[in-house]
């Protein structure tokens, strides 16, 4: 029906365009949800609406655009309460106040329609998470037509800003990713790596590094480091004053840290056994040999983290004792929650790579960096999209993002195993079920105590998958592992020194640290009751880690004057060649 009144008009054609039918088939066609372990194929699998619900969204869609189009024709002032809208450009113009507050609520909508699909809830998640990309991407403030930020920098600057952002994009383009920061302001082993120390060690699949000691004595026990291996190493000794590296230095720890290589064509077989043999256990030996002790303090980071677990579990079924204590930072060893990251594991997922390099190939250091900015779209995107493109700015000297930017591959075949036996099938956690290096795993034969940190707003690492840890190793006695939750996210929860005195922890002060199994297999507390028991302490929980492993760190004695052993030479300063080769 024909009409020529405006309001009307957006009626009918909010009407025809969000109906249930036609939203229904746009899905369909589309195919936005990939099919999941046991469903039926999305040609058999159709999506439906709640339509009470859908009806509901409408009419408070049409309410909200009615009030928004009421106040553009009233000359009123619009207010866009998003920070990509906040300049005084975007208020200025009526019609550029009107299209910011038309697309926050076009994108409240779109997300909210994906509550009134029918579908299983990791269905749902995908869904959200592929609408929440649409809306991001189609913001205007990633175009010039609609940006009056970017326009008026042209004008400003009589073009030159547009000149700029067409370098700026061509240079990325060559480089096959988006600039986050100044890459020329960093040198790996110039102004980031840079604690004092060297290569005592190095096979095809890393480089062990032992930092000179800053103390005139130290513990008998040395610390072995496992970092990430998708990441640089250096994310953990970024400048000297947030590394965590010299931190463990200065409180008088003799320090080893595994620089892992950056895979090429050479490692194109290499699996999950192959790392941990190789590469994790052998550098505990080494670590062992140097010092002379027959246990070890360990940490593992993130994946570095599951990597340690599962090495250790390996070393206890064999009937070795290598460590005196386990930290495990932000990591997963049960996979029942992966977070954001479970809209890329799906079967039709992990078989599609297990095709591509699941017996040989690579893993593209791009790849991760390409999912992992996609968990934050806005920030990590579109919003260099706009300055560096659209506006001609320089990027800012950033450390944090030099590293993020500093991508590392992985052995297809390597990577394949982590996504099938953890994060689809979550293997890990239950005994006996996987062999690893000839050894079936059981990581609660693992018998040292263990402290186990979480940061609260991990949306990588979910701080309650890592705080179901403390369930599963170090069996025997329970009681001795400490749990420890950080605020803030997966990295700077992690990186944040004592000196800056910034953001809080949480901690239970009872004297009740872990007598109870706190997993939801057992009885005693649960994730949700620690933390309703837990207590806030400000600044950093590195001095309770520092405590923790002054703790299982032995006698002291005079601190080493050299690097390595008559059998393990130092091969060339820290940090290595490894870590300064890029994808």
């Amino acid at each position: 029906m024909e009409t020529s009144n405006p309001q009307e008009m957006m009626a009918a054609w909010t009407r025809q365009i969000y109906s249930p039918e036609v939203l229904q088939a746009w899905f369909a066609q589309r195919q936005i949800v990939p099919p999941l372990p046991g469903a039926p194929d999305p040609a058999d699998f159709p999506l439906t609406l709640d339509s009470a619900a859908m009806a509901a969204l409408q009419r408070q869609y049409m309410e909200e655009l009615s009030g928004l189009w009421q106040t553009l024709v009233a000359a009123k002032p619009l207010q866009a309460r998003d920070k990509r809208f906040t300049s005084p450009a975007w208020q200025e113009s009526a019609l550029h106040a009107f299209q910011a507050a038309a697309y926050l609520l076009n994108t409240r909508f779109l997300i909210s329609m994906a509550e009134t699909v029918e579908a299983p809830p990791a269905v749902k998640k995908k869904l959200r998470f592929t609408l929440q990309q649409l809306a991001e991407a189609m913001s205007p403030c990633n175009f010039l037509a609609s940006n009056p930020e970017a326009q008026r920098e042209i004008l400003q600057t009589q073009g030159e800003s547009l000149v700029r952002g067409i370098a700026h994009m061509l240079a990325d383009l060559r480089k096959g990713r988006i600039s986050q920061s100044d890459e020329s302001a960093f040198e790996v082993g110039r102004n980031v790596a840079t604690s004092e120390g060297a290569v005592v060690f190095e096979n095809h699949l890393f480089q062990l590094i032992q930092y000179r000691a800053t103390t005139p004595t130290v513990h008998e026990r040395p610390l072995l480091i496992v970092p990430p291996c998708i990441n640089k190493f250096y994310i953990l000794d970024l400048q000297p004053a947030n590394s965590l590296v010299r931190y463990a230095v200065e409180q008088g720890n003799t320090v080893f840290l595994i620089s892992w290589r950056n895979p090429d064509a050479s490692l194109t077989r290499v699996g999950w056994g192959d790392y941990i043999e190789d590469a994790v256990i052998q550098a505990i030996d080494v670590v062992r040999a140097i010092t002379r002790q027959d246990q070890i303090n360990t940490l593992g980071f993130c994946v570095g983290g599951t990597l340690l677990a599962t090495a250790l579990a390996v070393m206890y079924g064999r009937g070795e004792r290598p460590a005196s204590s386990v930290t495990l930072l932000t990591t997963m060893l049960d996979f029942s929650d992966t977070g954001v990251l479970a809209v890329y594991i799906d079967e039709n997922q992990v078989s599609q790579r297990e095709r591509d390099i699941g017996i040989k190939g690579l893993m593209p250091g791009g790849d991760f960096a390409a999912a992992f900015s996609s968990l934050r779209p806005s920030d990590l995107i579109w919003n260099y999209v706009e300055s560096r493109y659209l506006k001609g700015q320089e990027p800012a000297a950033f450390d944090l993002l030099y590293w993020n930017a500093d991508s590392t591959n992985l052995p297809g075949p390597m990577f394949c195993w982590y996504l099938r036996n953890l994060y689809l099938e979550n293997s890990l956690k239950e005994p006996g079920r996987l062999k690893v290096a000839g050894q079936p795993l059981d990581l609660g034969r693992i018998a040292a105590p263990a402290f186990i940190f979480a940061s609260r707003e991990d949306h990588i690492v979910p701080w309650g998958t890592a705080y179901a840890t403390l369930g599963l190793i170090n069996r025997d006695q329970p009681s001795r592992n400490r749990f420890i939750l950080g605020a803030s996210g997966h990295i700077a929860g992690v990186i944040n020194p004592p000196e800056k005195n910034r953001r809080s922890y949480w901690k239970l002060t009872s004297g009740k640290l872990t007598s109870e199994k706190p997993s939801s297999e057992a009885t005693g507390l649960d994730a949700q009751d620690w933390l309703a028991a837990a207590s806030e302490q400000p600044g950093s929980w590195w001095p309770e880690w520092a405590q923790f492993l002054s703790a299982h760190g032995g006698a002291q004695r005079k601190a080493p004057g050299k690097y390595g052993n008559r059998s393990y030479q130092p091969i060339e300063p820290a940090p290595g060649r490894y870590v300064k080769v890029r994808v």
